[in-house]
């Protein structure tokens, strides 16, 4: 299966100009025969935009939602894309990724668990769990955000709920580079799953973005990278390169689960 991973210099507090990017890159990607779009965390709004998260949060199922929903359908692709969550119920605001497929129809969605520094603590509540791995074209597809891929236990967790793929929208700057260059490809080998890492780029709000987005498969190669810049990767995945990393790598069958108690 083909998965398009877009880079993005986005347009901080501009929704609408977001979408309409987006739409842009649904139809590209659809185009190049990717079957999944994957965009960088709090896409829909920005990232460093602290000040107006109450004003740019919106509904697992509001009007952008909506939006993405109609642009997935009509360019009969999956969209995964990181907003900030307004939960109506609690009134609080999460961190979170939503799935749509290529039906216009919610796949998947997840609230970021380990919030990071104190500028996402102060805008944001921690989600309380990893959900289940969704279904598209025969993949069992995870998602993470950011910060929780630098959590072993985060990732594993997804993998041995079944994930083949972990899908990771980040908003990450210029000093943290060891975590595409190196955790990302460790968390794919030791896990045996393929890792789609999607980065903001450039400036954003006086923060200085890494791009650095790529694919990590299991045998811990890159298949794309991309330093600085608005870009719109499309990579290849395959069960055949699983079963085969899977012989190499048998980290699955040699864990021993009685030893790992104190982790939990």
């Amino acid at each position: 299966m083909k998965i398009g991973i877009w880079q993005r210099i986005g347009a901080p507090g501009d929704k609408q100009a977001n979408l309409a990017a987006l739409a842009q890159n649904a139809r590209a990607a659809s185009a190049a025969g990717a079957k999944l779009l994957l965009c960088p965390e709090c896409y829909l709004a920005g990232y460093n935009v602290a000040d107006d998260i109450k004003a740019l949060a919106e509904p697992v199922d509001g009007p952008a939602a909506r939006q993405i929903s109609e642009i997935a359908r009509r360019e009969n692709i999956a969209i995964v894309y990181g907003y900030a969550e307004h939960d109506l119920k609690s009134n609080d605001i999460f961190n979170a990724v939503q799935a749509i497929g290529p039906g216009g129809a919610a796949l998947g969605h997840y609230r970021k668990t380990h919030l990071f520094g104190a500028f996402e603590h102060a805008i944001y509540k921690p989600g309380n769990g990893f959900s289940e791995p969704f279904m598209l074209n025969g993949w069992k597809i995870g998602m993470l955000i950011c910060y929780d891929v630098e959590f072993p236990e985060a990732v594993r967790s997804v993998a041995l709920s079944g994930a083949e793929l972990i899908l990771i929208p980040t908003a990450l700057t210029k000093e943290y580079s060891a975590v595409p260059e190196y955790i990302v490809p460790a968390r794919a080998v030791e896990n045996q799953v393929f890792i789609a890492y999607c980065n903001h780029a450039g400036m954003e709000n006086n923060m200085n973005f890494l791009g650095l987005s790529r694919l990590a498969g299991p045998d811990g190669k890159i298949d794309k990278v991309t330093e600085d810049g608005d870009t719109l990767l499309i990579a290849q995945i395959s069960h055949e390169r699983l079963q085969a990393c899977a012989q190499i790598y048998p980290y699955r069958q040699d864990r021993r689960r009685e030893l790992y108690g104190r982790l939990v």
